[in-house]
C-alpha cells in the first residue's frame, strides 16, 4: 500500500528534509501589513523587520477545512492513503479543520501531533519508519498516536514581546523579564506551552546552559534524531546547542529554521532542541 505522509507548515522541515522523508505539507496563512502569504513565502527576517518597525505582529490563519479537502483530494488521486500531521490542537484549530476535510476523503488518518515546529515532524520521520514493516494504515496512526507524550519539545526565548503580544504572556511578566534581562524556557506539556526555567544572560550561554538542563532530565532519550531548530538564532547559539546534543550522544542532528507561522509567535533568536524521549 502507498501511504502519504503529509504535515502542515508549523513543521518547520527544510526542502531537503521533506524530499529525504518524502513528505507533503499544507501551508499556513500568514498576514503582514494588509497582505496575506502562505507560510514559507517570505523571508522571516522581513517579519521580524516589520515588527521592530511597527510594534504589530503578523497575524496567522488556521488552515480552513477547504484547503484541507483540497490538498487531500489531490494526494489521494496517487496513493492509497494519507496519514496527516497537525499542530496541537490546544494551539489551533487547523487540526480540527483536517479532521473534518478529512471525513469528506477516503483513507485519510489525521494525527493531533500535541506538539509543535519539528516535534511534529518526529513524529511524522517515526511514521515513515513504520511504513517500511507495517502495511496497515490505521495501525501506523495508532502507534504514532501512542507516541505523541514522548516528544520532548521545549525552547528558550530571547525576548518575550512577541509572546506577549500574541497573549501567551502577561504584561507583568514581560515587564520582570524585561527588567532582569529573564530567557524563559517553554515546553510543550499536554499539548500547550508552558513556562518552566528562566534563565539569565547572553543568548549562547541560555542556550548551553538550557541544553544541559533538557539533556539531563531525560537521560533515556532515544538518541537516534534530534533538531535544533530555531529563527534565526546567531550562529555561537547554534553551534552550542548542536555541540551539546552530539556531546550527549545523538546520532543525527538536523538543523532548522523556523517558518514564518512560528517565528511569528516567538521572535528571533529563539531556539530549541526537540527529540523523543523512550
Amino acid at each position: 500500500m502507498k501511504i502519504a505522509i503529509t504535515l502542515d507548515s508549523a513543521c518547520d522541515l527544510s526542502p531537503e528534509l521533506l524530499e529525504k522523508y518524502d513528505f507533503r505539507t499544507v501551508p499556513f496563512t500568514v498576514n503582514l501589513g494588509g497582505k496575506s502569504f502562505n507560510d514559507g513565502e517570505m523571508d522571516t527576517m522581513d517579519i521580524f523587520k516589520y515588527v521592530d518597525e511597527t510594534g504589530m505582529l503578523p497575524k496567522t490563519s488556521a488552515i480552513n477545512e477547504e484547503s484541507f479537502f483540497n490538498f487531500f483530494s489531490e494526494i489521494r488521486k496517487t496513493y492509497n492513503a494519507v496519514i496527516h500531521f497537525d499542530i496541537s490542537s490546544d494551539i489551533s484549530s487547523t487540526y480540527q479543520n483536517a479532521v473534518n476535510a478529512a471525513k469528506r476523503v477516503s483513507n485519510v488518518h489525521v494525527v493531533d501531533s500535541r506538539s509543535l515546529s519539528t516535534g511534529i515532524s518526529l513524529l511524522a520521520i517515526y511514521a515513515r519508519e513504520l511504513t517500511k514493516t507495517v502495511g496497515d494504515r490505521k495501525k501506523i496512526a495508532e502507534q504514532v498516536r501512542a507516541m505523541t507524550d514522548k516528544v520532548q519539545a521545549s525552547f528558550v526565548v530571547e525576548r518575550l514581546d512577541y509572546l506577549y503580544k500574541g497573549g501567551r504572556c502577561s504584561a507583568l511578566a514581560l515587564l520582570g523579564a524585561n527588567i532582569l534581562k529573564i530567557r524563559p524556557e517553554i515546553v510543550l506539556q499536554d499539548g500547550k506551552m508552558k513556562p518552566t526555567r528562566k534563565y539569565r544572560g547572553k543568548m549562547v550561554k541560555v542556550v548551553a546552559d538550557y541544553c544541559r538542563d533538557v539533556l539531563r532530565d531525560y537521560p533515556n532519550a532515544d538518541k537516534r534524531i534530534c533538531f535544533v531548530t530555531h529563527s534565526r538564532a546567531t550562529q555561537d547559539m547554534i553551534d552550542a546547542a548542536k555541540d551539546a546534543v552530539r556531546n550527549a550522544g545523538f546520532e543525527t542532528v538536523y538543523e532548522t529554521v523556523a517558518g514564518c507561522t512560528i517565528s511569528s509567535h516567538c521572535g528571533k533568536n529563539t531556539l530549541g532542541i526537540l527529540f523523543l524521549n523512550q
